[in-house]
C-alpha cells in the first residue's frame, strides 16, 4: 500500500460533476488536493469542514456552494461524493 494520499470523485468524476459550472469544479479539485496535502503531513482531516460526527461525511464550503467529502486514513484516501454549486448556478 502506498503511503500518499490521494483523492478521486464516487461513483465516477461524471455522476458527482456532471451539470457542474467548470469553475466550481475546478476549485473543489484544488480543495481536494489541499486535503490530500494536509493529510499527509499528519493532520487529522476527519475533523475539517462540518459533519455530525469526526471521521464520518463532511461538509466543506466551495465557491459559494459545498462538497461532501469523506475520508478514509486506512486507504489513504479521500472521496468526494457530491458538489452542490450556489443556488443561482443550479
Amino acid at each position: 500500500m502506498s503511503d500518499t494520499w490521494r483523492w478521486e470523485y464516487d461513483p465516477d468524476s461524471a455522476h458527482v460533476t456532471g451539470g457542474v459550472p467548470a469553475e466550481i469544479t475546478a476549485e473543489v479539485e484544488r480543495l481536494a488536493a489541499q486535503l490530500t496535502e494536509l493529510a499527509g503531513m499528519g493532520v487529522d482531516i476527519g475533523d475539517l469542514g462540518n459533519g455530525p460526527r469526526t471521521g464520518g461525511l463532511r461538509r466543506m464550503d466551495a465557491a459559494g456552494g459545498w462538497f461532501y467529502f469523506l475520508a478514509s486514513p486506512r486507504d489513504r484516501l479521500i472521496v468526494v461524493v457530491r458538489i452542490v454549486p450556489p443556488f443561482d448556478q443550479l
